[in-house]
C-alpha cells in the first residue's frame, strides 16, 4: 500500500449530494458484497506485520514473501527470534526491507514486552508500536478489529478528489471528509471498495470510466 505524495486535488466544486454519495456506494456494494483486503493474513498480528512491509510495496510482493515467512514465524516472540539477521532473507525483495526489517524486529520487541504478544485494539497503542503510522493504524482498526476507520493511501486519495467525494489537499483531509460524509452503513467496507476501484479502474494515468460502476455519478466522468 502505497502513500500518496503530490497528488493534485480536484479544484473546489460544489459538495456532492447525499443522494448521488449513496448511489456511489451502492454501485460499489452491488459489484462487490464482500470486500476484502489483497494482503494474505490469519489473525492480526500476520495483518500488521503485512501492512507494515507494503509501503512503498505491491501487495503481491508483499504476499509473496510472507508465504515464505509465516510458516516460520508468524507471533512476536517468534519473530524476535529470528532477528534482523535471520528475518532479512525473508523480505529482501521488498522495498525499504533493511529498515521494515529493524522496524519489524522493535515492534516485536515492543509487542512482547508491553502488550503480551497481542496487538493492542486502540489507536494510541497501535501508533506507538515502531514503524506504524496513522494509516496502518487505521487498516489493522478497520481489517482487523472491524472498526469504521478510513486509511488513505495513494488510491483512496485520487478516488476520493476525481468522484467528488472528498476532496482535500492532504490526507488527513480526504480521511476527514470520508468519514464525516460516508453513510454509517457504508464504512466498514468503504476503504477497500476506494481502494480496488482505484487500483484497478480509476487508474492515475488512464481511468477506465467506461467500466467503473459508479461513472454517473462521478465528478470527473460528469464533467467530461
Amino acid at each position: 500500500m502505497s502513500t500518496p505524495a503530490k497528488l493534485r486535488p480536484a479544484k473546489a466544486r460544489p459538495a456532492m449530494s447525499a443522494r448521488r454519495r449513496r448511489a456511489i456506494f451502492e454501485a460499489l456494494r452491488t459489484a462487490n458484497p464482500a470486500p476484502r483486503t489483497e494482503l494474505e493474513y490469519s489473525g492480526p498480528f500476520e495483518l500488521l506485520v503485512a501492512v507494515v512491509l507494503s509501503a512503498q510495496a505491491t501487495d503481491k510482493g508483499v504476499n509473496l514473501a510472507t508465504r515464505k515467512l509465516f510458516p516460520v514465524a508468524n507471533t512476536p516472540a517468534a519473530i524476535l527470534a529470528l532477528g534482523i539477521g535471520g528475518l532479512t532473507p525473508y523480505i529482501r525483495t521488498i522495498g525499504l526491507f533493511n529498515s521494515k526489517a529493524k522496524h519489524l524486529i522493535e515492534t516485536c520487541r515492543v509487542l512482547v514486552e508491553r502488550h503480551g504478544g497481542i496487538v493492542p485494539r486502540t489507536r494510541g497503542e497501535l501508533e506507538a508500536l515502531p514503524g506504524v503510522g496513522r494509516k496502518t493504524a487505521n487498516v489493522i482498526l478497520n481489517t482487523a478489529f472491524g472498526e469504521p476507520t478510513m486509511a488513505v493511501d495513494t488510491h483512496i486519495f485520487r478516488v476520493a478528489n476525481r468522484t467528488g467525494l472528498a476532496p482535500g489537499r492532504t490526507v488527513r483531509a480526504v480521511e476527514d471528509g470520508l468519514v464525516r460524509t460516508t453513510p454509517p452503513e457504508f464504512m466498514q467496507d468503504a476503504h477497500h471498495w476506494l481502494i480496488l476501484l482505484g487500483r484497478y479502474t480509476c487508474k492515475a494515468r488512464r481511468p477506465e470510466c467506461e467500466r467503473c460502476p459508479i461513472a454517473k455519478d462521478c465528478d470527473y466522468f460528469r464533467g467530461m
